[in-house]
């Protein structure tokens, strides 16, 4: 089996704990003075690639673990940590805050870099938390010409470059298999990431951080959608008690449910 060479796209997101407030012009999300972290899936993609090479799971051995990011300099951090979870090496495409990238355009910087880069596995979340669009993974293995295995739960290796992936389908498990190269996104069962420990975000200062721009990569950023408008949810109603059926009857006839 080919030694593995894995690509892991890794986005910088508002924290996950964080309760997400509109902005004052209802043109997005407030994000000045949030606390940001990596996007939780991606979290998963690199934990896998990590423990792919620890456990020597792969026939091939893993080679190389590249993890980019598209964002502003504060991207930077994430990067960070994710060669502190493992990675050997990151790549920074600089994005001004107020240009974040779609889904598209980030698959065509996605499948400008595994050429530059000669990979042949690429994990990545099946979404970010952000914007939830879960269009990224499939976009890129259609610009790529891979094959692909969404929302993965297990990834397994065999000879002759075999790659088999379990997934949770309605009712059930599907395991899906395909050769090199190949597309997977990963889901919530597929591990429990690591943290970061001290050591090891220190040693991930001395990893090698490149830094380019979408213009390196002949890729135009310019938007294809507007927003509108973004509102809050409406406030749920507290429910009420009837004292009996036919109670619960009349409470329903009143509010045309029945």
């Amino acid at each position: 089996m080919s030694a593995l060479r894995i690509l892991v796209p890794v986005k910088r997101v508002i924290d996950y704990a964080v309760k997400p407030r509109v902005n004052k012009t209802q043109t997005a999300v407030e994000t000045a003075g949030v606390k940001h972290s990596m996007n939780p899936f991606d979290e998963l993609s690199i934990e896998e690639s990590v423990r792919i090479r620890e456990t020597k799971r792969a026939p091939g051995g893993v080679d190389d673990i590249l993890a980019v990011s598209a964002g502003p300099s504060k991207a930077v951090d994430v990067l960070r940590t994710a060669m502190a979870m493992g990675a050997d090496r990151a790549l920074h495409v600089e994005v001004p805050e107020a240009e974040e990238l779609e889904p598209l355009a980030v698959a065509k910087l996605l499948a400008a870099v595994v050429r530059a880069e000669d990979r042949n596995l690429v994990f990545l979340g099946k979404q970010s938390i952000d914007d939830d669009a879960n269009q990224t993974g499939q976009m890129l293995a259609g610009l790529l010409r891979w094959p692909q295995a969404t929302q993965a739960s297990r990834v397994d290796f065999e000879a002759g470059d075999v790659v088999k992936v379990t997934r949770e389908v309605d009712g059930g498990v599907e395991t899906l298999q395909a050769k090199l190269p190949l597309i997977v996104t990963t889901d919530l069962r597929l591990n429990e990431p690591r943290y970061a420990s001290l050591p090891n975000i220190m040693k991930a200062k001395k990893k090698k951080l490149e830094k380019k721009t979408l213009s390196d990569f002949g890729v135009d950023g310019s938007k294809r959608l507007k927003t509108l408008k973004v509102t809050e949810p409406p406030q749920r109603q507290g429910g009420g008690k009837v004292e009996n059926v036919d109670g619960m009857i009349s409470k329903l006839k009143e509010l045309g449910a029945i």
